[in-house]
């Protein structure tokens, strides 16, 4: 195409018509997918082909944008800045009393028995004067390790992100998930000291993985947690692998949305005091979005002697979805930034409350800057 990508999805979102724009951790090409309608099309049975959109809330439906128009380009990152330092708000205290008291009454209901963690979250609004165009340009070239994207349907609004979660990916039979869980600021140590809370809650997170997965899939491999820095945020990080058996997409998917590292565990218990006690809607922020069976074609070279110079060519059926942390919504001349944390029994409400400020800095240093 004669003019950029960028171009290209800003004339796209000037027509009114659905797009995303992605790229992958450590990959150099951004994809786009074009809807060529405004027509709102939902994920039925995850039998469907192209990039999925999912809210926070599995009750309401996944959004899909089809593959109806498909290309790709090369964009090469030059980050300006590396250490990502914590830009302060004016107000940035405007919430924290609610915040505050909305922890303390997540540690009563953990001191009760009645859940053993919950992810609470907040919202951070303000003006800007970059274009959403600007911005996702922005994120390309400061987090070359996340999964950058912007996406856009007139009847659901406008996002941007760059989360660092993978939450599943399959070839053909194949998965694989993570389980990433406690928050340290980067501040040029080598690795971090995590605390019995962080690594309290990260194993939380992974044994409701492969609780969930049980009976559904086989050959389940567990790493070791690793530290995993993102952007200038550490987090503990466990990969779960295995194959799927005869359980299908819809069916791990269900097991595993919305996952402790987002929601708590138990999860229905979690996820009904996060719906009625954060006092407003995550919509989009740590649901899930991604690929949802694309096709691979992958050449292997001919062991025949007459055909050496051919290759044999296999289609695996790929599917790469990422959770939706480090996000913001554009509403108008607006920016809605999403961030949150782990509550546990060993939660301190003033510590928490400064993570949800080391986490904003991933999106405001995008904004501000």
């Amino acid at each position: 195409m004669s003019l950029s990508f960028l171009d290209q999805i800003s004339k796209q979102f000037n027509s009114r018509l659905p797009f995303v724009a992605y790229r992958k951790p450590n990959e150099v090409e951004v994809k786009v997918i074009f809807q060529r309608d405004q027509e709102l099309h939902y994920v039925n049975d995850y039998s469907e082909s192209g990039f999925v959109f999912a809210p926070f809330d599995s009750q309401s439906p996944t959004v899909l944008i089809k593959n109806e128009e498909t290309f790709v380009e090369a964009f090469e990152s030059n980050p300006k800045y590396s250490e990502n330092p914590i830009i302060p708000l004016p107000d940035q205290d405007c919430d924290k009393d609610f915040y505050l008291e909305l922890i303390n009454k997540a540690i009563c209901k953990i001191e009760s028995g009645k859940i053993d963690k919950v992810v609470l979250s907040r919202s951070i609004e303000l003006e800007i004067s970059k274009s959403p165009f600007d911005l996702f340009r922005e994120l390309l070239h400061q987090y070359t390790t996340a999964f950058c994207y912007i996406w856009f349907h007139p009847k659901v609004g406008l996002w941007l992100g760059a989360t660092p979660e993978i939450f599943l990916e399959t070839r053909n039979d194949q998965f694989k998930t993570m389980s990433l869980a406690g928050t340290q600021l980067y501040n040029g140590e080598e690795v971090p000291n995590w605390q019995d809370k962080e690594l309290v809650e990260q194993d939380m997170v992974t044994q409701f993985i492969c609780d969930s997965l049980e009976n559904k899939v086989s050959s389940l491999l567990v790493s070791e947690a690793i530290s995993a820095k993102a952007g200038n945020l550490w987090h503990i990080k466990t990969s779960v692998s295995g194959k799927m058996n005869s359980s299908g997409l819809e069916e791990i998917i269900n097991a595993l949305h919305p996952t402790p590292a987002v929601c708590g565990v138990p999860k229905t218990e979690a996820k009904e005091f996060i719906l009625n006690n954060e006092n407003y809607d995550r919509q989009y922020y740590t649901g899930y979005l991604g690929e949802l069976n694309f096709k691979e074609e992958i050449s292997r070279p001919s062991t025949r002697k007459n055909q050496e110079n051919r290759a044999y060519r296999t289609i695996k059926n790929k599917t790469s979805l990422y959770v939706n942390l480090r996000c913001m919504q554009i509403l108008g001349n607006k920016v809605k930034i999403y961030v949150g944390g782990g509550i546990t029994s060993g939660s301190v409400p003033e510590k928490e409350w400064q993570e949800t400020i080391d986490k904003s800095s991933t999106m405001l240093n995008i904004v501000l800057k």
